[in-house]
């Protein structure tokens, strides 16, 4: 009689072994089984510089609606009397004398002269409106976003620092201008020292020059003289 052995114990069987699951570990905490896990998760940088900031341009309404009705004008004039001489009537007697005119007078005429320096000059002036900006009164200020954009009117940032400097004590009376690259301002005081008075409004202006959030700081100069004397 022969004995038999089960599995799983005894030297000649195979051992019945469970599967482990297999674990792998991710940056900062493990997780089971073996789906990829992102080893970082994207996000927006701090230090990104701002995106440039330019002046606010003019669309200039006033010398584009003028220009325009002058040129309809005389558009529409020239080809009304074009298609009255074309259906056989006579031209007007501005365009005949107009004609005449050019055909007779010479080059060096001073009327002559004149209309070509006038219209020398409107073309200089339409093109310095192309060109330029405008809206000086606007002072662009600092943007984190490139499609939001944030103007300061200069009356407002000359009220504002002027209040800053009104803080100031021994000032009487001050007068701030704000220009696009300067400010200025004149300060009476009546009474402490001069220079004491003008080192205390030349921090409470930079103090107020930086809350402005102004895209180009501007410049500062600041004048402090005494009340003059009545009588």
């Amino acid at each position: 009689m022969t004995g038999t052995t089960p599995p799983g114990r005894g030297s000649g069987g195979e051992a019945e072994r469970e599967p482990r699951a297999a674990t792998t570990s991710g940056t900062g905490t493990g997780t089971t089984g073996s789906s990829p896990v992102p080893s970082a998760v994207p996000v927006l940088t701090d230090g990104a510089p701002p995106p440039p900031t330019r002046r606010f341009w003019s669309v200039r309404r006033v010398p584009a609606a003028l220009l325009a009705a002058v040129i309809l004008g005389c558009a529409g004039l020239l080809l009304y009397d074009v298609a009255a001489v074309r259906a056989d009537r006579s031209a007007m007697a501005w365009r005949r004398d107009l004609a005449d005119d050019l055909a007779t007078r010479p080059l060096d005429n001073a009327w002559v002269l004149a209309g070509a320096a006038l219209a020398v000059l409107l073309g200089l002036w339409l093109l310095v409106l192309a060109l330029t900006p405008g809206l000086r009164a606007v002072l662009p200020m600092r943007g984190a976003h490139s499609d939001l954009r944030a103007g300061l009117d200069r009356e407002a940032a000359a009220l504002t620092l002027r209040d800053r400097a009104m803080e100031v004590s021994g000032v009487q009376s001050v007068r701030v201008a704000v220009g696009r690259t300067k400010v200025g301002a004149r300060a009476v005081s009546h009474f402490r020292d001069l220079d004491e008075v003008r080192a205390d409004v030349e921090r409470a202006l930079e103090t107020g020059i930086d809350a402005l959030g102004l895209a180009h700081r501007p410049t500062l100069s600041v004048r402090v003289a005494r009340p003059p004397r009545k009588g």
